[in-house]
């Protein structure tokens, strides 16, 4: 090594032109018998060597310079050194794109991170990634290696079995929001899949939950046959969104599937969505996460806690690994075909595929959670971050004609602390949460790549946004001028304040591939912004309706004062989305999710029954507006049974009659129970898995219901109109024709709806606990005849066209139908249509 000392004129000092003889210095260098390594060092003047790197006079020696910065030495050292790899032929690489990347023979690595001062990338085998070894580090060259802020390099070489990932070095000062460590290999955030453990729930060597995970390494054999799959493009209007967790749906042993708890299992079964008449599929976060994130003992069960959900992404490119029937074998990309033969099975068989995605937070937690990728990337860049106001010392600056200083002390918001979530009572227990800084250029548009990806390469149909709120919310880097070019006025904002034109929602909307598949937006956060309604939407975005969901209970049950709200409900919500342009088909109509009571549940249990989550029922929302039918719990009388069934259908009728978009929740169309749960997220055993015997059990009772009334709405033009439904199709009625009662105490909502394939179809609602003989609309030449009544023991309580003794069944209703009237009973539901009257 050769050191070459530069002694900068002190009265230079804090000029760009410090080095006194940069012809001396040329010659110097061309002089140089190629040492393995030449140093340069500035003496006695810290912080100069920027300016050297800077100068003319150097411009052809300086491509291949790293400046090491020393905090305690007077000395600077500027290091030239080539990154060399035994393995591979290295060159400097390109800026774009993002990740890994397969590229004239070889793979381009290249990665965003503004604050790193170095960056090494990390080439793991498969077998020393299970050993917890490095195969071979590459020092990536500051200015070789670096365009702005992005590092990069190219590598040929044999990548067979070969993983990666980074290390970078920097500040690490929370306070200001920096978390960089060079001892960590952190993940590449646009790594299209993460290796490490291979089988779910399963512990990594030694014990340990969080065992060192690598990024896959593309090959050129990376191609699937996707046999001319095309996108479905449904209207909205026409889905029915069924929402089902990948490893819960077969994990049971009564599936009797071939690949339990993977992508393949859900294949599987497939033909029975098909038969449920659901034309969509919302999957629960498929994006790679760690399932042993709450791994503890439960003394309650016996068993161990798990992050069941998966609302906790690792890396938002990468399938999540352990929901594959292949594992880790092939570094992941078995893993990633296994997810793409799913998307492409359901749309042979009609169905669209939506992702469930996470944006509001990650698995790194908060400030005490583990640098897994994100955080030890660029922390500050990647999650918003809550501005914390602090004394400092500042503006200290010489008095003129003194030769002391002034000081003062001033309040300054320093950027490091996460931004906080309060009211987390779900899927996040004892953790505050950060939100991923998505309005800001950057965090914006790795988020816009990140569904191109999903939507371009792995075919899926559009996303539903948990918590989707945060996305409307300023991040800490927010500049409405660096953002759209002109300031917005009114528009000064605080981290986290709700913005009226977010920049994430608007690019997303007016992407030319994005506004064209669907997208779902929870409409609130755990930071108390409820936006169901008033979501920024431009036109195209649609709301899981929690509105729906908690009048619709209310109502059901016999709740006094929500007639009106109810008959809004069943008409897609006007009152929330017609003002703003929008239509029925935004409303995600629920009755029930992942989260909260299971449809059985809601009629079995006035009061949640968490202790087997081991919180000592403390978590898990405690308003559901649940009606147990009057005892508690799934062991009751016979009478009371009769009433929880017949509740189940009215929920499940109402939702196929109402306007909008219909979702049903994974077992609800058996009836699963998870014994009064309602905030399973920690359960990996049968009180989250799918049970295919009861299913069976249920299938010429509820499970019938269910697929006659799912193929009865796709049937009928009018329960999925493109409008709101206006006087001239549809006529509310009381318990007498054209007379609705809109008072408080009214339990009872009717209406009539012209439909241009079954003529007119008459819905009616009795929440009362008292039975009811109604009148119907006269029709001349017609007579009305009983299609569904929830009041009748199964299968009397659907008269389909197949059902042999349906003629009987009519027949028992003559005497009041003669008479155009209909007997309900209590708390009961019903669907009549017009037949031309022989007698008349």
């Amino acid at each position: 090594m050769e050191l070459l000392q530069f002694t900068s004129s002190p009265l230079l000092h804090g000029s760009s032109k410090f080095i006194n003889s940069p012809e001396f210095y040329k010659s110097k260098l061309s002089n140089l018998k190629k040492p393995p390594t030449t140093t340069f060092r500035c003496c006695n003047h810290p912080n100069k060597t920027s300016h050297f790197a800077n100068s003319k006079a150097f411009e052809n020696v300086t491509k291949n310079l790293v400046i090491r910065a020393s905090k305690s030495a007077e000395l600077e050292t500027a290091v030239i050194k080539k990154p060399q790899s035994q393995r591979f032929q290295v060159s400097k690489g390109y800026p774009t794109p993002f990740g890994a990347t397969l590229r004239d023979g070889g793979v381009n690595f290249s990665i965003f991170s503004s604050n790193a001062v170095s960056a090494t990338l990390c080439l793991i085998t498969l077998s020393d990634l299970q050993e917890n070894k490095v195969t071979e580090e590459i020092a990536l060259d500051s200015f070789a290696n670096k365009t702005g802020d992005v590092w990069h390099v190219f590598l040929k070489g044999d990548f067979k079995d070969m993983l990666y990932g980074y290390k970078f070095d920097g500040k690490f000062s929370p306070q200001e929001g920096h978390y960089f460590d060079p001892t960590k290999i952190v993940l590449d955030p646009y790594a299209k899949a993460v290796i490490s453990r291979a089988q779910f729930g399963v512990l990594g060597p030694d014990e340990n939950c969080w065992p060192q995970m690598a990024c896959l390494v593309p090959t050129p054999e990376d191609e699937f046959d996707w046999e001319g799959d095309l996108p479905l493009k449904y209207p909205q209007r026409d889905l029915i969104i069924y929402e089902v967790h990948v490893r819960g749906f077969t994990r049971h042993e009564s599936s009797k599937s071939e690949h339990p708890g993977t992508y393949l299992g859900v294949v599987e079964k497939l033909d029975h969505l098909k038969d449920l008449g659901i034309n969509c599929l919302e999957l629960m976060p498929c994006h790679e996460f760690n399932e042993l994130e709450y791994f503890s003992y439960n003394s309650v069960l016996g068993d161990y806690k798990v992050n069941f959900w998966g609302y906790s992404t690792i890396n938002y490119f990468s399938p999540m690994i352990r929901y594959s029937s292949a594992g880790i074998r092939n570094c992941g990309h078995d893993a990633i075909n296994e997810f793409k033969l799913l998307v492409k099975e359901a749309h042979k068989r009609g169905i669209e595929v939506v992702m469930d995605v996470v944006f509001n937070h990650t698995v790194e937690g908060n400030d005490k959670g583990p640098i897994l990728s994100f955080r030890g990337v660029d922390n500050s860049v990647y999650y918003m971050l809550a501005p914390k106001i602090v004394t400092c010392l500042v503006d200290v600056r010489p008095v003129w004609g003194s030769c002391a200083a002034t000081a003062q002390l001033l309040p300054r918001p320093i950027l490091g602390e996460y931004f906080p979530r309060i009211g987390l009572a779900s899927s996040c227990p004892k953790r505050l949460m950060f939100a991923v800084a998505m309005n800001t250029v950057f965090g914006g548009n790795s988020k816009l790549e990140v569904e191109e990806y999903w939507v371009t390469e792995m075919h899926v149909d559009g996303f539903r946004f948990d918590l989707a709120s945060i996305m409307t919310r300023g991040s800490s880097l927010w500049d409405s001028v660096n953002v759209y070019g002109i300031p917005i006025e009114g528009d000064l904002l605080t981290t986290g304040t709700p913005l009226r034109s977010p920049p994430l929602i608007d690019l997303i909307s007016n992407d030319p591939i994005l506004r064209g598949v669907k997208l779902i937006a929870e409409a609130w956060d755990t930071g108390g912004l409820y936006q169901v309604g008033i979501f920024p939407h431009w036109g195209i975005w649609s709301e899981w309706n929690g509105k729906y969901r908690d009048i619709v209970r209310q109502f059901i049950k016999g709740t006094d004062g929500f007639a009106g709200a109810f008959a809004e409900c069943l008409c897609g919500s006007p009152n929330l989305y017609q003002e703003g342009g929008r239509k029925p088909w935004n409303s995600i109509n629920f009755v029930c999710a992942h989260d909260g009571f299971s449809l059985a549940d809601l009629v079995s249990y006035n009061k949640k029954h968490n202790l087997a989550n081991g919180e000592d029922n403390n978590d898990g929302e405690t308003h559901n507006n649940s009606w147990n039918c009057g005892q508690e719990g799934e062991f009751a009388n016979i009478l009371v049974k009769k009433l929880r069934r017949r509740q189940m259908r009215n929920f499940f009728l109402c939702l196929m009659v109402s306007q909008g978009v219909p979702m049903i929740s994974m077992g609800d169309e058996y009836g699963h129970t998870k014994g009064g749960n309602n905030n399973t997220y920690c359960h990996d055993n049968d009180i989250n898995y799918f049970r295919w015997d009861k299913k069976e059990e249920s299938k010429s009772d509820f499970f019938r219901f269910c697929c006659l009334l799912t193929k009865f709405r796709h049937e009928c033009e009018s329960l999925g109109l493109s409008d709101f439904p206006t006087a001239d199709r549809l006529q509310w009625h009381g318990h007498a024709p054209g007379l609705p009662d809109w008072s408080d105490k009214s339990r009872f909502v009717a209406f009539t709806l012209i439909d241009s394939v079954k003529g007119e179809i008459y819905v009616a609602f009795n929440a009362s606990h008292l039975p009811v003989i109604i009148s119907l609309p006269k029709r001349p030449g017609y007579r009305w005849e009983p299609l569904v009544d929830t009041s009748k023991p199964e299968p009397f309580d659907f008269l389909s066209s197949d059902l042999p003794a349906k003629e009987i069944a009519i027949k028992q209703y003559a005497p009041f139908l003669d008479a155009n009237l209909y007997p309900m009973l209590s708390y009961s539901s019903i669907i009549l249509l017009l037949s031309p009257d022989e007698n008349a």
